[in-house]
Formats: structure tokens, C-alpha cells, sequence
């Protein structure tokens, strides 16, 4: 298809949405001629009329319906992608207001933070690091970032990472005083240092992968914290075994502060996703975000 058949496929649909020439010759802002002319030159190279014309309608016929149903739809896309790009190229100066975890501005803004505010430097971040799921219009978010699994079919979700492999981890201190796991039946022997969820207020169960699949347990211990932070800080201090996303202490493995145990049984989580309502999904300053954080 060349231009002017394109051009021509957009002037026809108008027509057919609009019901005549003059309406639509207003909607495209050009003269109720030069609509006509192009709807002619368009039905000539078709070989076929796309409308029968009468003195006060214009009625689709069996080739023009065909034309229309093929069409309209692909022609809507290619307007909201361009809509989309002209979103993102107005996104230079606001504030965006979004709620996450740590570890998701760990590991995923923290590192591509530098690059998004060269590219906007009149956008303003407004991040909450906040573990709960909140009602992101109650409180005033336009999105939030969260674990693929925590998240409900009533949001648009963005993929930021691949999956993310968990760990159960403890300091080499704690391990030899108190032995290495070697199976998740060995935990009940050991201090576990747990996790409250801040959204429902229950404990964290641990989970873990058999042949025979995966299955949960309640860890048993004398701590707890709201803060997977200060769980981690906790197994470093050697108070016992904590859990976490790996690369969020893959520094600490890799210099030996934190060892991981029973890492055959330890599944791995969603990756992490940007969630925001439908209602906000043409806002500018969010199209760029998610052009510049997400999953490629």
C-alpha cells in the first residue's frame, strides 16, 4: 500500500463513521471537494464503488463493508500507537508518583535511575518504598511495582525483570554453631527469622520445590519484622536464617557475610511488574517510564 492508498483508506473510513462527505471534510479539516476527489480516485484504483449514493445518505456497499471491517480496526491501532509516541515525546516536566518495594528500587530503578533523568530532567520521581499493596487511587499513586504474584487482573501490568530466584540465607557464624540445613525438614531445628506482610498482616509462608512439586511450611523462630531489610540484616548479624530475592544480597554471597542453605529446594518468584490502573494507561509521564524500565 502506498500513500495515497493510505491516505485514501483514512479519508473512507471517516466517511463511513461520519455518514457523509461534509462531516467528514470537517473532521479531517480539509474541503467537502477534495474529500470527494479522493474518495473517487481511491473507488477507481479499487476497481469497485465503496458507498451508494443518494441525495440525502451514503450507504456502505457489499465491497465498501468489506474495505470498512478490514480496516477501521488496524487504522484505530496505528492512531493509538502514534498517540502513544506523542504521549511520551509531551512527558517532559510532572510528577510521577509511584509505590515499591526496596528491592524493586534496588534492583531495578536504582541501577537505570542516571540515564531516565538525563533523558527527562523535568520529570519528578515521587517513590514510596512501602511492601504493602495499597489502593494506588486512594492514595494518590499513579502505579505501583510489585512481585508478579501480588498482583490482581483489575490492573494493566508492565513485565521489569525476568523471574527472580529467591535464597534462605545465613552467616557463616550462625552455620557453625548451628549446622547447614540440608533439607527443609531440618529448618524445625533451627531459628528462622520470619516476615510479617504488611498488606494482610500474616505470616510469610517459606516455600520450596520436591520432585513431587512445590509445597509451603510457617517457619518456626523468635523473630519477626515487617521489613525483609531487617530480616537480612538480622541473618547477618547471625540471629538465625532469613529469606530474600538472591540478587538482592547476591553482594553479601559473594563476599561470604551470607552463605544461602538448601538452595536445590528454593523456587524462584515473577519477576517484578509495573501495575497502574486502565485509567491512567495514556498518561505521558508514565508511557515514558515504562519505555525506559521495562523488559525488553
Amino acid at each position: 500500500m502506498d500513500r495515497a492508498d493510505l491516505a485514501a483508506l483514512q479519508t473512507f473510513v471517516t466517511i463511513a463513521d461520519q455518514g457523509s462527505l461534509r462531516a467528514a471534510a470537517r473532521v479531517l479539516g480539509v474541503n467537502p471537494p477534495a474529500v470527494s476527489h479522493q474518495l473517487k480516485a481511491f473507488e477507481t484504483r479499487l476497481g469497485t464503488p465503496l458507498f451508494l449514493r443518494t441525495t440525502r445518505a451514503l450507504t456502505l456497499t457489499d465491497a465498501g463493508r468489506a474495505v470498512y471491517d478490514g480496516s477501521a480496526h488496524l487504522l484505530n491501532t496505528v492512531e493509538e500507537t502514534l498517540e502513544a509516541v506523542r504521549d511520551v515525546r509531551r512527558a517532559r516536566a510532572g510528577r510521577l508518583r509511584i509505590t515499591l518495594p526496596f528491592r524493586a528500587w534496588q534492583l531495578i530503578i536504582a541501577p537505570r535511575i542516571d540515564a531516565f533523568q538525563a533523558a527527562y530532567p523535568r520529570i519528578e520521581l515521587d517513590l514510596t518504598i512501602d511492601e504493602a499493596l495499597v489502593d494506588l487511587a486512594a492514595h494518590g499513586f499513579h502505579a505501583g511495582i510489585r512481585l508478579g504474584d501480588y498482583l490482581q487482573d483489575t490492573h494493566v501490568a508492565v513485565g521489569l525483570s525476568e523471574s527472580e530466584p529467591g535464597a534462605y540465607v545465613a552467616s557463616p557464624q550462625y552455620l557453625e554453631r548451628n549446622g547447614v540445613p540440608a533439607t527443609p525438614r531440618d529448618l524445625l531445628d533451627h531459628d528462622c527469622i520470619r516476615h510479617r506482610r504488611s498488606t494482610s498482616r500474616r505470616m510469610a509462608e517459606w516455600r520450596f520445590m520436591t520432585s513431587e512439586g512445590e509445597f509451603a511450611v510457617e517457619p518456626h523462630g523468635r523473630l519477626i519484622f515487617n521489613d525483609l531489610r531487617t530480616v537480612v540484616a538480622a541473618a547477618r548479624q547471625g540471629l538465625g536464617i532469613g529469606w530474600s530475592l538472591k540478587r538482592g544480597v547476591q553482594a553479601q554471597l559473594e563476599s561470604g557475610s551470607l552463605v544461602q542453605v538448601l538452595e536445590t529446594f528454593t523456587p524462584t518468584r515473577p519477576g517484578f511488574c509495573l501495575y497502574y490502573p486502565r485509567s491512567v494507561r495514556q498518561l505521558g509521564l508514565l508511557r515514558a517510564f515504562i519505555e525506559h524500565f521495562r523488559l525488553h
